[in-house]
C-alpha cells in the first residue's frame, strides 16, 4: 500500500481518540475519514480536529456499517458491552479493525468474533498495548534468548492504585459485574502478557478466590457521608476524596468531568458544584452501587506444565505491575513503573550464591509505558503489508488471555478448578 490506511473511528472515548492521534503525527502513515458516536459534541470535537467531512460524521455504528465501506478499518474504541454487537456488522461490512480490549463479554462472543475474522478474512488486533511496551518487549526478547532457560513458573501482579481503583471500579464504568468482571476489565493485559510469554501453549486448567471485600457500607469510616462534598466529616484527610483525586491532584479528567463535558473547559467552582451534587464520581468510595470484587488471585497451569498466578491488589499507594519469572538456568523479576528487569543466575562458588545483571529499561513516553503508539504504529503496518514487530498479534492470539479470565471468574464464583475446553 503506498498511501495512508484510512480508519473511522468507533465510539469516540479516549482511548480512541488517543489512538487516532497517531493521523495526525504521521498524516503520510494514517488518515482519519469517518466518525461515528451517539455524542453529537464527540463527533464535532473529533471530526474538527481530523478535518472530517460532515457527510462522515455518523451518529452510530449501525449508520457506517450500513453503507460502502468508507475506510480501510475501523478504531473500535465502544464500551465493553459494545464490542460484540458493534463489531460483527462491521467486520461484514469489509473493515478491518483495532478492538478494544476485552474482544467481548462472554466467551461464545469472543469465539464468534474469532470466527467472522477468519471467515471474512479481516485482520483483527485487540488493544493489548503492554505487548508493545518496551519493558514487556524486553522480558520477551530475554525469554526468546534463552536467558534464564526453560520457563518453569511464573507469577505477575498488577497494583492498582488508590486512586486508579476509585475512579474506575468503585465509582466508575467497570463498578459492576454486568459492565465486565474485574479480571477482564483490568487484568486481561496481564493475562494476555502471561499467555505471550509461553508462546501459544494453551491453559488447561484454573483456579481463582477473590472477594469484595473493603469498599462496603458496613466499613465506611465514621463521620463519613454518601458524598464526599456533601456533609462527610473526613474529606479533608480522605485519600478517596473526590475534590483530592479529581482537583488538587488533578487525576482522571478524563472520566470525572465527562459528566460537564459540555461546559469544558469547567471553572473549578463548577467542578465542585458538579462533585457536590449528580456527578458520580463525586460519591463516597464506601457508599456506592460497586459490585466487582477489590482483590483476586488466579493460579494457571498450562498444557505444557507451566504454572503461573496472577494477583489483583487494589487500593495501593503505590501502582505498579510487577513480574517474576522462574526458568530451568535462572529467574528473571521485575517492576514496569520502575523501568527495571533483574536476571539471576545459580554461581556455586566460595563466597557466592548467584549472579545478578540488571537491565535498565526507559518507561517513558505516552500510555501504558509506551505501548499505545507503537500499537498503533504495527496496525498501519500490517496494514500495508510492511514487515511487523515481535508484538504483532492477531485476535486468535488473544484468545487464551480472555480464556483464563472467564474460567477464573467461574472458578472464584463455584469455588472450583475450572477445566478449559
Amino acid at each position: 500500500m503506498d498511501r495512508p490506511v484510512t480508519v473511522a473511528i468507533v465510539g469516540a472515548g479516549h482511548r480512541s481518540v488517543a489512538y487516532a492521534r497517531y493521523a495526525l503525527d504521521h498524516p503520510d502513515r494514517m488518515k482519519v475519514v469517518a466518525i461515528a458516536d451517539p455524542w453529537e459534541l464527540r463527533r464535532r470535537t473529533v471530526g474538527d480536529q481530523h478535518a472530517i467531512p460532515e457527510e462522515m460524521r455518523f451518529a452510530s455504528y449501525e449508520e457506517l456499517a450500513a453503507r460502502p465501506p468508507v475506510a480501510d478499518a475501523v478504531i473500535n474504541g465502544t464500551m465493553d458491552q459494545l464490542h460484540y454487537a458493534s463489531a460483527m456488522p462491521l467486520l461484514k461490512a469489509g473493515y478491518h479493525m483495532l478492538l478494544e480490549k476485552p474482544i467481548a463479554q462472554r466467551e461464545e462472543e469472543v469465539r464468534e468474533l474469532i470466527a467472522t475474522a477468519q471467515k471474512y478474512n479481516r485482520t483483527v488486533m485487540i488493544c493489548h498495548v503492554l505487548r508493545y511496551a518496551p519493558f514487556y518487549v524486553k522480558v520477551k526478547e530475554l525469554l526468546q534468548s534463552g536467558a534464564i532457560g526453560e520457563i518453569i513458573s511464573l507469577h505477575t501482579a498488577e497494583n492498582v492504585s488508590y486512586h486508579h481503583m476509585a475512579v474506575a471500579y468503585i465509582r466508575g464504568r467497570w463498578r459492576r459485574r454486568e459492565s465486565n468482571p474485574i479480571l477482564l476489565a483490568k487484568c486481561s493485559h496481564d493475562l494476555d502478557l502471561l499467555a505471550w510469554y509461553l508462546s501459544g501453549v494453551p491453559a488447561v486448567r484454573v483456579s481463582s478466590f477473590g472477594s469484595l471485600k473493603q469498599f462496603r457500607p458496613e466499613n465506611a469510616p465514621p463521620g463519613s457521608a454518601k458524598r464526599c462534598l456533601d456533609g462527610c466529616q473526613i474529606e479533608a484527610t480522605c485519600p478517596y476524596s473526590a475534590r483530592a483525586n479529581y482537583i488538587t491532584q488533578g487525576l482522571w479528567g478524563a472520566y470525572a468531568w465527562e459528566p460537564i463535558e459540555h461546559l469544558m473547559p469547567a471553572t473549578e467552582e463548577q467542578k465542585l458544584e458538579s462533585l457536590r451534587t449528580d456527578n458520580p464520581f463525586g460519591r463516597c468510595v464506601w457508599h456506592c452501587d460497586n459490585d466487582v470484587v477489590d482483590h483476586q488471585s488466579v493460579l494457571v497451569e498450562f498444557a505444557n506444565g507451566v504454572t503461573a498466578s496472577h494477583d489483583l491488589f487494589c487500593a495501593t499507594a503505590r501502582p505498579s505491575r510487577t513480574l517474576h519469572i522462574i526458568g530451568s538456568k535462572g529467574e528473571l523479576e521485575g517492576d514496569m513503573e520502575a523501568g527495571r528487569l533483574i536476571i539471576r543466575r545459580p554461581n556455586p562458588v566460595r563466597g557466592g550464591e548467584y549472579t545478578e545483571e540488571v537491565v535498565e529499561i526507559n518507561v517513558k513516553g505516552d500510555g501504558h509505558g509506551g505501548g499505545d503508539t507503537r500499537l498503533i504504529a504495527d496496525f498501519v503496518s500490517v496494514l500495508r503489508g510492511e514487515s511487523t514487530s515481535l508484538s504483532t498479534t492477531r485476535i486468535e492470539d488473544s484468545l487464551t488471555g480472555h480464556l483464563i479470565a472467564f474460567a477464573a471468574d467461574r472458578a472464584m464464583l463455584t469455588h472450583q478448578v475450572v477445566e478449559i475446553a
